[in-house]
């Protein structure tokens, strides 16, 4: 087995997961990232209890939550602050695992690459293509280099060359929403209370984190690519948040331009088949789903998990692709159509018609 060459593409949250998992089942992986360097896309983010308890497995739990925060609560709210709907963080934690975590991406990459020999990572390998040679599969990097690999775990992100090489038809689909995040200071602000507020005009959550630092969102309903949303300030946000409950307008009056990031929010449609033969499809690459259950990355940590559980079992891996495959389809499948349709609702202009599809939900 110590001959067999396994290669990850994509070194996000899936990927390097994934790499910990395997290493710790004695499979050594390498880990391909397009990037000049393994860093964090994005900012806050959430991670219940099925994740937590996969780091508990793979050893680490205690690692991540020194780095994050456990939220007591969180809170549904309307745009006059009125509570629609309330959880209690603590009690959930206590029942099913930790719940309602969070933390920075950059903080969990960071300790994902210390699990990892960094003679494992390379960098500015973005991968373009692939072919079957025999009993190898041949990758094709931008920069005009290739390896020869005999599996290969392709965790790259929705935008996956490979993914589309094998699925032409698997293309993002927009979710009829765009999306302003930020990370900022929260020692003046001293906010507490995770929140997500649905109004007329968008919606707005809510995150505070450690070390004094408070991750917020906004989305707003508009055309894909609309050059108007992207150049968006954060006094534009203001005044269209203007009316929404405190402390949303102070939290934007305390933002700056060059901590926000944009990006139209997208999915891919479920694709039926994440395993062909030598390769397997993980994270965003299989299932990219809208943010909108907090479940992105926490199916990514899920498929990290059961892969190497299945690769354990079995030298001949692409016996063990299918059985990931089998084990892992109908739930990932049930996340992204459930977290589509609550973005459609939450999106809701009309508060009545919001409202009463809560109830129906509930």
């Amino acid at each position: 087995m110590g001959k067999v060459k396994v290669s990850i593409i994509g070194g996000g949250i899936a990927g390097l997961t994934t790499a910990i998992a395997l290493q710790q089942k004695g499979i050594q992986a390498n880990v391909y990232e397009a990037a000049s360097e393994v860093r964090p896309v994005g900012a806050g983010l959430a991670l219940s209890s099925n994740a937590m308890r996969v780091y508990k497995l793979l050893g680490f739990m205690d690692e991540v939550i020194s780095q994050g925060r456990l939220m007591s609560s969180f809170a549904l709210l309307d745009q006059k602050g009125k509570i629609i709907t309330k959880s209690d963080s603590e009690a959930i934690s206590k029942k099913y695992g930790l719940d309602n975590f969070l933390i920075h991406r950059y903080a969990l990459h960071e300790l994902l690459l210390s699990k990892l020999d960094p003679d494992t990572v390379f960098t500015n390998k973005k991968a373009t293509a692939f072919s079957n040679q025999k009993d190898q599969v041949l990758v094709d990097f931008e920069d005009g280099s290739s390896i020869s690999t005999d599996y290969l775990i392709v965790g790259d992100g929705i935008h996956s060359a490979i993914r589309k090489q094998l699925l032409p038809q698997s293309t993002p689909r927009y979710s009829g929403y765009t999306c302003w995040r930020a990370v900022m200071d929260n020692s003046k602000l001293k906010i507490t209370q995770a929140s997500e507020t649905w109004g007329q005009k968008g919606r707005f959550g809510i995150a505070p984190l450690a070390n004094d630092e408070l991750y917020w969102f906004a989305c707003i309903n508009a055309p894909q690519n609309d050059r108007k949303m992207g150049a968006m300030k954060v006094l534009d946000l203001l005044d269209n948040f203007k009316d929404y409950h405190d402390p949303i307008p102070r939290i934007l009056e305390h933002t700056e331009d060059h901590q926000l990031i944009w990006n139209d929010i997208i999915d891919i449609s479920p694709i039926g088949q994440f395993a062909f033969d030598r390769i397997v499809l993980i994270g965003d690459a299989a299932h990219a789903t809208t943010p909108n259950l907090g479940q992105g990355a926490c199916q990514a940590i899920e498929d990290a998990y059961v892969l190497a559980d299945e690769m354990s079992k079995s030298d001949k891996y692409s016996k063990s692709f299918r059985a990931f495959e089998k084990r892992r389809i109908k739930r990932t499948d049930f996340i992204v159509n459930t977290s589509w349709k609550m973005g459609k609702l939450a999106q809701l202009e009309n508060a009545m018609q919001c409202y009463v599809e809560l109830e129906i939900l509930g």
